[in-house]
């Protein structure tokens, strides 16, 4: 049953279909979660007793950067699905990854340098975190390049992959950076075992900017991979059939 289910959502038509249901879904729920998130945070949560106000960065930095691995991992792991089972729908949202994930990790990184130079007096230091971060987004970027550089698809899916999976090996150590090397940046107070050390009043905002970063982040991927799936399968006959139903809904 399950080898049913996982070769059924492979089919470009029905995922297709699944996502235009789907997209809603998380899109309504993303912004809500936001915006009770940003109320939360930049309004009702009370200054930090050591950062003052300059902690409230944290509510767009910290889920950005959480983003940022995640969006590699489905990236990584939808381009192993694509290679060993051929799948489409795998390669479509792989590729559909990329630019979404380059784009929290540049948020990452801008907010964390805005954060730096009051804390740290510089915009920039290369801290382990940091510049496992921005080699994260090179990655990114030589992803997207190596796709555009290839003019065959099937050839852009597959070199890709390769560098994709390849890459996945610099998601631990970014997560576990601050805690296997002498780091400025601050230990994990949030994603880490045992109770977080964040007052309840800081901390309810923020993961509720978590879970609405990563509703946007389904949304935008089902969006993106839709419209992936209808440029590889533009001369199929069921991308006229979505096309005409778009334009009648």
């Amino acid at each position: 049953m399950a080898w049913v289910w996982f070769h059924r959502f492979g089919s470009p038509p029905h995922f297709y279909r699944l996502a235009t249901r789907l997209t809603p879904w998380f899109a309504w729920p993303a912004a809500l979660l936001c915006l009770a998130g940003l109320i939360g945070g930049l309004v009702l949560a009370p200054p930090d007793y050591q950062q003052g106000d300059g902690f409230r960065i944290i509510y767009v930095h910290a889920p950005a950067a959480w983003l940022s691995l995640m969006v590699y991992v489905v990236m990584a792991t939808s381009a192993a699905v694509g290679l060993i089972w051929r799948m489409t729908v795998a390669y479509a949202v792989s590729a559909s990854c990329a630019v979404i994930g380059a784009s929290f990790t540049a948020l990452a990184l801008a907010t964390g340098m805005l954060w730096g130079r009051p804390m740290w007096g510089t915009y920039w230091e290369w801290d382990p975190r940091l510049t496992s971060e921005l080699l994260l987004l090179f990655l990114y970027l030589g992803y997207l390049g190596l796709r555009n550089s290839i003019d065959d698809v099937g050839r852009a899916d597959r070199a890709s992959a390769v560098l994709a999976i390849v890459g996945v090996v610099n998601v631990p150590i970014i997560h576990y950076s601050v805690i296997w090397w002498n780091s400025l940046h601050q230990a994990p107070s949030v994603m880490k075992f045992g109770r977080p050390t964040m007052p309840a009043a800081m901390l309810v905002p923020l993961l509720l900017m978590l879970a609405g970063f990563t509703a946007y982040f389904v949304a935008l991927l089902l969006i993106r991979a839709r419209g992936e799936l209808l440029r590889r399968e533009r001369n199929a006959h069921w991308t006229a059939e979505a096309a005409g139903a778009t334009a009648t809904g």
